[in-house]
């Protein structure tokens, strides 16, 4: 299970989560992030994979991605070699609650999936008015 993470507050926390998310070697799907003053991009390598296959969601700020790539290897005949992994696969990232999942764009070209991520309102930056005239006082 991964650790609840600000990955605005916490790069290096995203970093960790995608570098050592416990799955055995050659069954994470490799990924990557940045992010911007608007959003948090994350693209995920899945070649082979039928498009429809692809299921991606959010619950409670964790993301969860799975696809599966089928084996290409028909039934009746003999493997000779294979080294590509088949099968189901899945990737799960705490995201933090400064992201608007709920507007969340995804696409998938040239077997390369891209999700863009926008910043909640509450976390963007923003400027202060000050007005003019004297300063008001505070009532207790």
């Amino acid at each position: 299970m991964l650790a609840r993470r600000d990955v605005l507050a916490d790069p290096d926390g995203l970093v960790h989560q995608l570098a050592h998310a416990g799955a055995p070697a050659g069954s994470v799907i490799p990924a990557d992030a940045w992010r911007d003053d608007e959003a948090l991009y994350l693209q995920f390598d899945l070649p082979g994979m039928d498009r429809s296959t692809i299921e991606l969601s959010t619950e409670q700020h964790t993301l969860t991605l799975s696809a599966e790539r089928p084996s290409p290897i028909p039934d009746g005949t003999r493997p000779v070699l294979t080294e590509r992994p088949t099968g189901r696969f899945a990737r799960r990232l705490v995201l933090s609650d400064a992201l608007d999942t709920a507007a969340a764009e995804a696409a998938y070209d040239n077997g390369v999936l891209t999700l863009r991520i926008p910043l909640a309102a509450h976390a963007k930056p923003r400027k202060i008015a000050v007005s003019g005239g004297a300063p008001k006082q505070l009532t207790s």
